[in-house]
């Protein structure tokens, strides 16, 4: 092979060697660009949340009508635990249909606790008397209940077994088939996927 002929040779693998190096680059940056276009356009809240499938964060809570209560004063009972404020209007929304549901269900071994985030006294209390709400309540004034469970918005409600476990996590206001379905499974210690309702307002 002549001279001319291996310098040739040489050019042409340089210039597939410089092709692939920008190839590999460019790749690179367009999975960059991806990722982070995925990122921005997706809502955190649509992540699974780590909660589901693991136990109850236990609190301390202070109901409208006085007296303080722990979620582990609960422990052998399912737990339905709703997230609400009284200007949201899905929490609006959804609040009769709760009511109506606790009293089916209070003597069965159920219980419904209410967290009241984000709002004022006054604003709670006007909720609780405006739609008959009999199940217990209290507000969590500084969020830290909400914060320790991931709430990004309400209503936000968690089902948790008799265990203590939380078997399924619903954002948005509820409907009387999934309700009682959710409770269902509580009951059974059935964890299942998260679910999204209609209606959403976010706090953070």
């Amino acid at each position: 092979m002549d001279a001319n002929s291996k310098t040739l040779t040489r050019d042409a693998g340089e210039k597939r060697r410089a092709l692939v190096r920008s190839l590999l680059i460019f790749g690179g940056i367009a999975a960059v660009i991806g990722l982070l276009a995925y990122g921005f356009t997706t809502d955190p809240r649509e992540i699974r949340s780590p909660l589901v499938g693991s136990q109850a964060s236990d609190f301390e809570l202070r109901l409208l009508d006085g007296p303080v209560v722990r979620l582990s004063d609960y422990r052998g009972r399912v737990v339905f635990l709703n997230f609400w404020a009284s200007w949201c209007p899905p929490c609006r929304a959804e609040a009769r249909l709760l009511e109506e549901a606790w009293r089916q269900v209070k003597d069965r071994g159920i219980v419904f606790l209410g967290v009241n985030i984000q709002d004022t006294d006054e604003g709670a209390h006007g909720f609780i008397g405006e739609f008959g709400i009999t199940y217990p309540n209290g507000r969590d004034p500084q969020s830290r209940i909400a914060i320790d469970y991931g709430v990004y918005g309400i209503p936000e409600t968690f089902f948790i077994d008799k265990e203590g476990r939380i078997t399924y996590k619903h954002t948005g206001a509820l409907g009387a088939e999934i309700l009682g379905r959710k409770l269902v499974e509580a009951s059974r210690g059935i964890v299942t996927v998260e679910g999204r309702g209609g209606g959403y307002q976010s706090v953070r």
